[in-house]
Formats: C-alpha cells, structure tokens, sequence
C-alpha cells in the first residue's frame, strides 16, 4: 500500500483513539476536581449544542479550503483545548466554568475534523491506488481496534498520573494526527469537481450552506443514509447509555458490561476485515442485504436480554454486520455525495449523529423509568428494524453497482437520478 493511504489510516486511527480516551479521562477528571457528578454532566450537556452547530454551518468551511489543511486544523485545536485544561490547572486551578469553555471549544474541532477526514477520503483513494472498498474496510477495523483499545488506555492513565496530567497524552494523540496528516501531500487534499479541474466555491456562505442542505433532501441515497445513521446511534447511545448498565447492574454483574461492548467492537473489527478483503466480490445489494439483515438479527437477539452468552452473541453479530454495513455505505458515500458538497452533506451528517446519542440515551432512560427495561429493549429494536425495512425498500438503495464516469457528473444537479 502506497504512503498516502497509510498515513490517511494512521491519522484516522489516531483521532478516534484520542475521542474514545478523551471520553473516559475527561469526565473522570472533571468529577475529581469538581467532586461533582452533576458537574460531570454538565460539561458533557454544555458541549452538544456548539457540536451539532459546528458540524451543521462548518461545511461551508470545509468545501472551500483545502481538506488536508482543514484536518490538520481541526485536530490542533482539538488538541489545544485538552491541552489547555492542565496548564490552566497549574496557573489558576481548573473550576467547572473551565471545563465547560474548553470542551466547547474541543467540540469546535472534533465534529469539523471527523467531516475534513471523511470529505478527503474520496482523494485518497484517487492518489493513494487503493480501491474504496480497501480502505474503507480497514478503516472501519482501525477505528474498532482503537475503540477497544482507549477505554483500556484511558483506565491506565487515569491509575498511573493524578488529575489533569492524563489529558496530556489524551491531547497528544490529537497533535499526532494532525502531525501525520501533513504526511499526506498537499495537493491531495484540493477539491476537486468530476472530471479533475479545481471547483470554484460558487456563491456566499448561506448560499452555499443552503446548497448543501438541499442536496441532502433531494439525493435519495444521501437522505436514506442519514437516517439510518440517525437512527442507529440512537439505537447505539441507548444499548450503551442506558439498557445494558441497567440490565448488568441489575444482574449483579456490572463488569461484564465491558465484555460486551468489546465484543461489539471485536466484531466490527472482523465485519471491516471481511469487506477490506472481499468487498469487490459480488454485488453490492447482496452486501447490503447482509449487512442490514445482520443487524436486525444482532440487535433482535440483544434485545431479548435473555442471558449473557446471548448478549454476547447478539453482539458479535452486530458488530460484524456493522463493520460489513458502514465499509459498504462509505464506499457508496464516495461515489454518490457530490465532491464538492461533500463538506456540507457530510458535516450535517455528523451534527444528526452527534445528537442522536444523547436523544438515545434520554429516550430509554424514559422508557426504563416509566415502564420496563425490557419495553425499552423492545421499543430500540423495533425503531432500528423500522429504519432498516425503510432502507431495504427505497428505490435510492436497489441498483448500488459503481456509477459509470459519465453519469457522475455533478455540475448543477446531482448523482441522486442514478441511485
């Protein structure tokens, strides 16, 4: 594998290795500082709304400058705003206003910098002389390796170095990814329109913001793709947030919780490696089909709580069926979403899913709360197999072989009338 996707991987991996300790180490030292678990949460609820706003206004951003450059961006104020915490703490002392300014302004940067990294995808593929089913299947195995690995990590720190001093090497992890990105030539990150040339930003900002958003509604495949990605981190934020702890705390045996939720992660691992490995085999629909029908099963069997070796299963077949399922929709994403609107679908993309999680999570704690755990199971698996029959049905979904060079040109209108 050439130099230009190895170091699209190796920065990928690193940011979502950095965002799954930072989500362990942050909380746990905002709660030894403040002593506070509403405190805690507080700066968790603080960050969501600047999240969902920088990822729904900062595509425009994104689609007018180079995207290597925007990662690169992203990621340093990432790892400024981590940074920030443990040199304020040795000046003045942290207090849970501090916590709060700079996870806003972390959120600033990590919505922005996950929509550059997926916006520059399509150009690695064209110069790195890696196929989009290639790269996306590892992609999606990296970045489940490093979900299993930054919970275990973040344990680490946390034992090994008091207070903020943990949030130095979380905020280095980001600094690397910005590091290794400049790796990747300049060049490669320019936007670029179907048949090679330089696209000019056409319009104001709101303009072009409005552009972006109507694309998303007018290209089928763009509107079934983000609902189901709403829909299956609302179904995630409320197996994770809310239903399995109960359910383990329940049963005497919150440490299994963790067994679990590697699993998930283990099988994506093995559901990316497959489709890194034979993606190109086969028709796409076919591919689809599995991936959607996995999920149902994996989830179904979730949902019943019946045992703890059937929530592993459940959760190893889940993860396979998503690891197979997002490598195909990313290979589809780079064909299919405009290149130069890629920044503004895909940022409004990222700002659905970043408040699903929460609205998951509220959802069956209301629903545990008011009438049963196991109601609660029952009503996620229902809403996700609802997306899914949703998804199986639509016309944008049916015929999901490559779309000839011709027929993809996107000049003033879109590759929606080819799905």
């Amino acid at each position: 594998m050439k130099s230009i996707p190895v170091a699209y991987l190796a920065s990928y991996s690193l940011s979502v290795l950095g965002n799954s300790v930072a989500a362990i180490v942050l909380p746990l030292v905002v709660l030894q500082t403040t002593g506070s678990a509403l405190g805690a949460g507080t700066v968790a609820a603080a960050t969501v709304v600047p999240a969902v706003l920088a990822g729904l206004f900062m595509g425009v951003v994104i689609d007018r400058i180079n995207r290597r450059t925007s990662s690169v961006v992203t990621d340093l104020v990432s790892a400024a705003a981590v940074a920030a915490l443990p040199i304020v703490d040795m000046i003045t002392g942290l207090s849970l206003g501090w916590f709060v300014l700079f996870g806003v302004i972390g959120a600033l940067g990590d919505v922005p910098g996950t929509t550059a990294r997926e916006a520059l995808l399509p150009a690695i593929v064209r110069h790195g002389g890696v196929s989009p089913e290639r790269i996306t299947g590892l992609r999606e195995s990296l970045g489940a390796i490093a979900l299993l690995v930054g919970p275990a990590g973040a344990g680490v720190l946390v034992a090994l170095f008091d207070g903020t001093t943990a949030l130095w090497i979380t905020s280095g992890t980001s600094l690397a990814a910005a590091s290794v990105t400049l790796l990747i030539p300049h060049r490669v990150g320019a936007i670029v329109t179907a048949d090679g040339t330089a696209a000019t930003p056409v319009g104001n900002a709101w303009r072009q913001l409005r552009d972006g958003w109507a694309e998303l509604i007018r290209n089928r495949f763009v509107l079934v793709v983000t609902l189901m990605g709403t829909t299956a981190v609302i179904v995630t934020g409320a197996l994770q947030g809310i239903i399995l702890p109960v359910y383990f705390t329940e049963a005497e045996q919150p440490g299994l919780l963790g067994v679990v939720l590697s699993t998930i992660a283990g099988g994506t691992l093995v559901g990316g490696a497959i489709y890194a490995a034979a993606g190109r085999r086969g028709r796409r629909r076919s591919w689809f089909v599995v991936g959607v029908v996995g999920n149902a099963v994996g989830l179904a069997v979730l949902a019943t709580l019946a045992s703890v070796w059937m929530l592993v299963a459940g959760a190893f077949i889940l993860g396979v069926s998503v690891g197979l399922f997002s490598s195909l929709i990313g290979v589809l994403s780079i064909e299919r979403i405009p290149e130069h609107k890629r920044g503004r679908v895909m940022g409004t993309q990222n700002a659905f899913i970043t408040a699903a999680s929460p609205l998951g999570v509220f959802l069956a704690g209301a629903l545990t709360e008011f009438t049963s755990l196991n109601i609660a199971a029952i009503a996620v698996a229902t809403t996700w197999l609802i997306a899914l029959i949703i998804a199986l049905c639509a016309r944008s979904m049916r015929n999901l072989e490559p779309i000839a060079h011709e027929d993809a040109r996107i000049e003033g209108s879109t590759v929606a009338d080819h799905a």
